[in-house]
């Protein structure tokens, strides 16, 4: 390893709307744009990218993006997934997320900003931006990776081998609680076995299921008990072999619990887990500018939106990161 590439800063990804969406709920909706539009999520959501390059310093930065919120191969195989976020209005598209009138007009915003920043965004076709996470910190092999999100889903990703390491920064209780999670700190909260936390991670949480994206895991089963049976069976498909097993060492009431669940149970993994090998499409490339790609663009949307300060501070995180 050269000088350089050991003084480089991670590869960081960051999960657009779960920022944005964190953004748009913590700061009041007080402030307008020179149209009259609520700005909040735009100006939250920028001074978030700038504490996140000034805390880490990184040497590429990607944000990623939702081009299918709620990708159909997910819905085959679990048709409830997301379903309690679909947009039930008279006049919403069939299939459309529920978003605060206000925030929608923000994502376009937010993207303008980015572009004229020359901070990159990445999409993959009919899929979420969980995939493109999970793809860029899977098929990464030259810096180390920071993956930033609210999602617990993201969880998986964690690894210490194959080199470079994947880190979870969670934001679950907003930036300033952040709790950053490697393989030793996901095995200390939940259980799983530290040799492969991330894949046993994904199985934990497709046995304890998770409200938040319509999927009902297992009756009786929660965080601490779905942990202890991966670690116990080493994966969710030797745990489903026991099932099938009737001389497994399985307990008569958790046994009973799985074999109710085991619809659920043969396609819930396929669900949780990222894909790890998705056509990621980027806006150009990941390396984190030291200046604005477009200057002039930036300064008339700073003045637009009524966002001076937060793009300033955004400016200096970048220059900074290039610094020393």
């Amino acid at each position: 390893m050269t000088a350089d590439e050991s003084t480089r800063g991670p590869l960081l990804i960051l999960d657009g709307a779960s920022l944005w969406f964190r953004a748009y709920y913590a700061i009041p909706d007080k402030l307008r744009g020179a149209d009259g539009r609520s700005v909040n999520a735009l100006r939250g959501f920028t001074d978030m990218v700038a504490s996140l390059v000034t805390k880490h310093r990184p040497s590429r930065l990607v944000v990623g993006l939702d081009l299918d919120w709620r990708p159909p191969f997910r819905v085959a195989l679990v048709p409830s997934y997301k379903a309690h976020r679909l947009d039930t209005g008279a006049d919403a598209a069939p299939g459309a997320e529920e978003v605060p009138d206000t925030l929608t007009p923000q994502v376009a915003m937010i993207l303008e900003v980015l572009e004229a920043a020359g901070i990159a965004t990445g999409g993959a076709e009919g899929l979420e931006a969980d995939d493109v996470l999970g793809t860029l910190a899977s098929r990464e092999r030259t810096d180390p990776v920071v993956v930033v999100s609210g999602d617990r889903d993201l969880l998986q990703l964690v690894r210490d081998e194959p080199a470079p390491p994947v880190r979870v920064l969670y934001v679950g209780r907003g930036l300033a609680k952040a709790e950053l999670f490697g393989p030793a700190e996901l095995s200390a909260r939940y259980g799983v076995p530290e040799q492969n936390a991330g894949p046993a991670y994904a199985d934990m949480a497709a046995l304890r299921g998770d409200a938040s994206d319509g999927l009902p895991g297992v009756a009786g089963i929660g965080d601490k008990s779905a942990a202890q049976l991966i670690t116990k069976f080493g994966s969710l498909d030797a745990l489903m072999d026991a099932v099938a097993d009737p001389g497994s060492d399985l307990a008569k009431g958790v046994r009973a619990k799985l074999v109710a669940a085991q619809d659920y149970l043969k396609v819930a993994a396929q669900v949780v887990r990222v894909v790890p090998d998705a056509d990621v499409i980027l806006s150009r490339p990941d390396v984190l500018p030291a200046t604005p790609a477009d200057p002039d663009r930036l300064r008339a949307l700073a003045a637009a939106y009524n966002a001076e300060s937060p793009i300033t501070r955004l400016v200096t995180a970048l220059t900074a990161a290039h610094a020393g």
